[in-house]
């Protein structure tokens, strides 16, 4: 479904993209990660056909996104990191107006909306303004104006960026539920749990390159598999700790001398466990906590990049990051004046 080659986008002396080269199968959820500035945006913009690339190609099922950008244009649905909706508008016109951009007969642009007000539970506020919407109504709307052209490919940048933890889930059931239908989606996210749960393939971008790909799993393997951990009650007894450990462990141990914590990578995790309780037990050593855990992405997204994903960017990034131009406020000139005018319309039927 997504194919690109080569892909490099500067803005000035900022390379935002460089030689960026990255594919997603159809029917699949592909995560696109990365720290602030990393070039996410970017690369969205250019596959959606809002900017062009400086240099390489892309492609959105076998068309071009720079010659054959309105036939592109067909296939997709876009929802960015702003809720594109007109407040002024019901829920309902919002979406009946996206119908219109679509050129979507006014009989089906009116049952699509009427499908996706009950797919986000939104059918009590249809025709509330939606100036009266909470936030995550309006996110649940945004994202479901995305849906309206029924796209192959729908391209989400960060679209879980503040809600609350159950829409945050609602809109997970649903992705699912939509790439069980066969839908493609592309998954922007600083939320590495979203990616960790619904990513078939992740690319993590920095500094407009990308520096590893894979499956969760995969990634996670990287950093040596399972670690088991050992807490110390007695810091006289943390030296022989770390001792025991390093002569079972699979790699080279985390010392936390501060903490009192040990944490050696294993590939046989509950055996590890098992056996360095033993060892640990027959030198009379007094643990806080011994514990085998599997490496998260928050683990993986660190050792690559050297900090977390949800790090704010410093001061001098600007608004968009260093690396991305800054973003573009929403709605479009088009979408504006569209929504004026339907506004216009109601109140003059009222």
């Amino acid at each position: 479904m997504i194919q690109t080659e080569e892909i490099r986008k500067t803005f000035g002396e900022t390379v935002a993209l460089g030689s960026v080269s990255v594919s997603a199968e159809c029917g699949k959820v592909f995560g696109l990660l990365g720290p602030n500035g990393a070039g996410k945006t970017t690369l969205v913009r250019i596959l959606s056909t809002l900017l062009l690339p400086d240099k390489g190609w892309a492609h959105i099922a076998g068309l071009d996104v720079v010659k054959d950008a309105r036939r592109v244009r067909s296939l997709i649905g876009l929802a960015g990191q702003y809720a594109a909706v007109d407040e002024n508008l019901t829920g309902r016109e919002n979406l009946e107006l996206v119908g219109r951009l679509y050129h979507l007969p006014k009989k089906e642009r009116r049952q699509r909306a009427t499908d996706v007000l009950e797919l986000f539970a939104l059918e009590a506020a249809a025709d509330r303004q939606v100036k009266t919407y909470s936030g995550g109504m309006r996110r649940r709307l945004d994202v479901g104006a995305s849906l309206v052209g029924r796209p192959a490919l729908l391209i989400l940048d960060e679209p879980t960026t503040g809600l609350d933890p159950r829409s945050r889930l609602d809109v997970w059931e649903f992705l699912q539920s939509l790439v069980t239908d066969g839908t493609t989606v592309l998954l922007t996210t600083q939320y590495l749990e979203e990616a960790d749960r619904l990513a078939h393939k992740i690319v993590v971008l920095d500094q407009g390159k990308v520096i590893a790909e894979g499956t969760s799993d995969q990634l996670k393997d990287q950093l040596g598999g399972d670690r088991v951990e050992a807490r110390v009650s007695d810091e006289g007894q943390f030296e022989t700790v770390v001792a025991i450990l390093s002569e079972i462990a699979d790699g080279d141990p985390h010392v936390d001398a501060l903490q009192g914590r040990v944490s050696i990578p294993s590939r046989r995790g509950a055996q590890t466990l098992t056996l360095a309780a033993r060892r640990l037990a027959e030198a009379d050593v007094e643990l806080d906590d011994l514990a085998v855990r599997r490496p998260s992405l928050d683990d993986v997204f660190l050792s690559l990049t050297g900090h977390a994903a949800t790090e704010e960017p410093s001061a001098d990034e600007g608004s968009g990051g260093e690396g991305e131009e800054p973003p573009e406020e929403p709605p479009s000139s088009l979408i504006g004046q569209m929504a004026s005018r339907t506004s216009r319309r109601r109140r003059r039927e009222q």
